[in-house]
């Protein structure tokens, strides 16, 4: 527009200039005037076309200055432009990073845009600008797409005029659904701006009308989320890799959503049924494969669900557990599909294995107040014995006043046992029903404690260093994860663990899942596994009191399983926010609700009773035992005193 006004304003000069020399050449025509007109004619067509030349390119700086402000500022983003491959005069240059600065812009012009080493830490604001007019177009391009510097969050701004055809060079751009590549046309009113995108590997490129730029910006974008503007991804295939390790009729059960054999898979099953609603949701076409291990670095080389990832054969895989921090090279995790724990379950050993049930009824200070108060009626006893036996004739049921015959009253009150030896006299007697009716009533609540404590289960394992000590059997689920998981931690207490259950000798301790449950249930048994398809067979075969000890111990101390999305893929940001979306709609919960099994809940708990045995007896048996060699000892003892 500028160049149009200074032409015409031009125009109209030289014709006021070609009338004055008329003027001048009617009134003395002459050789010297003629000469002197042409030559002032010459000059000033030479000074207006310097002066509408310098006008043009400070004009067209400023409005591209006003534009890429106007630009960022429509963005609603921090950014920092990146000048790329630019052939513009080091001035130009200059001045457009002034200007840029001046308006809070920062820019960069670096002589390479290898992102990995430069702008990694500011990804998210880096907008790489770039003029298709420039000869080192293709090499930057070529670079860019060497890199793969198209991909989300990087921006990128091209220049081209509206004479230039550049269709070539951006055909061969890996845009794809989560690119932000921006087109702006520079005409002689307006910079058209059209966003650019194919929606997968093979399709064509797309264009949208993004906006346009006439001194300000107007966007005519319907949405301004990207989401909203490329969730349709026309029908382009996309792949779940579904890991399968309980049973093959997965395979089958599977794809067709029948709801049968949940005791087997049921993880993968429900991530399948969300993936799939995902896939509808993006007008993506399901497909899906089936891996039997989740994925480990052997030898240097993936394996199972995450080399199906990292060699592009399949999208996004089953959620599984962040244990393996190796695993973020190649992919990216996204959201929970199906909530899962891995865990150590076993029913915790009953109280009388763990503690001395016959000294817990009581706590220390009634202990300590029962053998004070036996100490002070022994020697109340005593002396109500010597008292009697200095009154009364000596028989053989009564007191000889020693301590001896006091101590043995007092334990026989003790034991609620009684004793062949009693006081004649009033004051000994009721000294002696005194101290019978308050040990019955004491012996009464040991004995109601203690039978509550022979039934109780304990708590005395609630952590993983408590269950490594203890003489409770470790073993685990003969499945692919737990061949692996037990050796990628080093600390004392885990890799106690990793030899109790995989010794390097010998054969390790794993079992089928029905075979794990069973022992579960015997007691002295812990099994890891993932705990939803144990709880299910557990609900199965279980009785509703044998429920009411089952504990649970983690042994990963991991976060939730999320479901992995091959690094850097295109679809990426799409997949999250439709996860998202599924899982606020409540479709995610009802599908975890429908098909697993939470921990099963105790419902009879005081109904419960088991036979008392050998082990519940530990104590009183090991007390008969001292007893018996005591009791030879004080023989033997007598037996020398009275030879002697």
């Amino acid at each position: 527009m500028e160049y149009f006004k200074l032409l015409v304003y031009f125009q109209s000069l030289q014709t006021s200039l070609q009338k004055a020399c008329k003027v001048s050449l009617s009134i003395s025509i002459g050789l010297e005037n003629i000469i002197m007109c042409r030559v002032t004619k010459m000059k000033f067509v030479t000074f207006l076309m310097i002066t509408i030349w310098a006008r043009v390119v400070l004009t067209k700086d400023a409005n591209l200055v006003d534009f890429l402000k106007t630009y960022v500022d429509n963005e609603r983003k921090p950014t920092m432009v990146v000048l790329t491959g630019l052939c513009w005069k080091k001035d130009r240059v200059r001045n457009l990073v002034a200007d840029l600065s001046k308006l809070g812009i920062r820019t960069s012009k670096p002589p390479s845009i290898d992102i990995q080493s430069k702008y990694h830490v500011v990804m998210h604001n880096t907008l790489f600008l770039n003029d298709l007019h420039c000869p080192e177009t293709a090499e930057v391009i070529e670079t860019a797409i060497l890199h793969n510097l198209f991909r989300y969050p990087l921006r990128w701004l091209l220049l081209k005029n509206m004479s230039e055809n550049s269709s070539v060079i951006l055909e061969d751009i890996p845009a794809f659904a989560d690119s932000d590549l921006v087109l702006a046309e520079i005409t002689e009113e307006l910079i058209l701006l059209t966003e650019l995108h194919k929606p997968n590997e093979n399709g064509a490129l797309i264009s949208k009308d993004k906006g346009y730029y006439n001194g300000t910006m107007v966007d005519v974008r319907p949405h301004r989320e990207l989401f909203k503007r490329r969730r349709d991804v026309m029908g382009r295939p996309l792949t779940m890799a579904n890991v399968i390790q309980d049973s093959n009729n997965t395979r089958y059960h599977l794809p067709r959503e029948d709801a049968l054999e949940l005791q087997y898979d049921v993880i993968p099953k429900i991530c399948w049924m969300t993936a799939k609603l995902a896939f509808q949701m993006l007008n993506a076409t399901p497909r899906y494969t089936f891996s039997y291990r989740w994925g480990y670095k052997v030898n240097g080389q993936w394996s199972g669900m995450i080399n199906d990832l990292h060699t592009s054969k399949a999208d996004l895989g089953t959620n599984c557990v962040v244990s393996d921090v190796e695993r973020l090279s190649v992919v990216t995790y996204t959201d929970m599909l199906a909530p899962f724990r891995v865990r150590f379950v076993f029913r915790q050993p009953p109280l009388p294995s763990v503690a001395n049930i016959f000294y817990l009824p009581f706590t220390g200070r009634v202990w300590a107040a029962v053998a004070v108060c036996a100490m002070v009626y022994t020697a109340a006893i005593y002396w109500a014995s010597k008292w009697e036996f200095n009154l009364e004739k000596r028989s053989a049921s009564q007191f000889d006043g020693t301590v001896g015959d006091a101590m043995l009253l007092t334990m026989s009150a003790l034991s609620q046992q009684g004793c062949f030896i009693e006081p004649k006299r009033a004051p000994g007697r009721i000294m002696l029903f005194v101290l019978f009716t308050a040990l019955m009533a004491l012996y009464a609540a040991y004995s109601a404690n203690i039978v509550v404590l022979l039934q109780a289960p304990s708590n005395s394992i609630t952590s993983l260093a408590q269950l490594a000590a203890s003489k409770v059997t470790l073993a685990a689920n003969d499945v692919d994860y737990n061949h692996f998981v037990f050796s990628l931690y080093k600390d004392p207490v885990r890799v106690m663990i990793h030899k109790r259950i995989d010794p390097e000798t010998g054969n390790g301790q794993f079992y089928s899942l029905e075979d794990g449950v069973d022992m579960i249930r015997q007691g002295f048994f812990a099994f890891h596994s993932i705990v939803e398809p144990v709880y299910r067979r557990i609900e199965e075969t279980f009785l509703e009191t044998e429920k009411c000890d089952l504990t649970e111990v983690d042994f990963l101390s991991s976060f939730d399983p999320f479901v992995p999305v091959k690094k850097d893929s295109p679809y990426l940001e799409l997949l999250r926010v439709v996860f998202k979306q599924i899982r606020e709609s409540g479709i995610q919960s009802a599908l975890n609700r429908r098909y697993q099994v939470p921990k099963p809940r105790c419902s009879n708990k005081v109904a419960a009773f088991s036979s008392v045995g050998i082990v519940d007896l530990r104590p009183v048996l090991i007390m008969m035992i001292y007893g018996i060699i005591s009791s030879c000892l004080i023989l033997i003892m007598e037996m020398l005193v009275f030879k002697m």
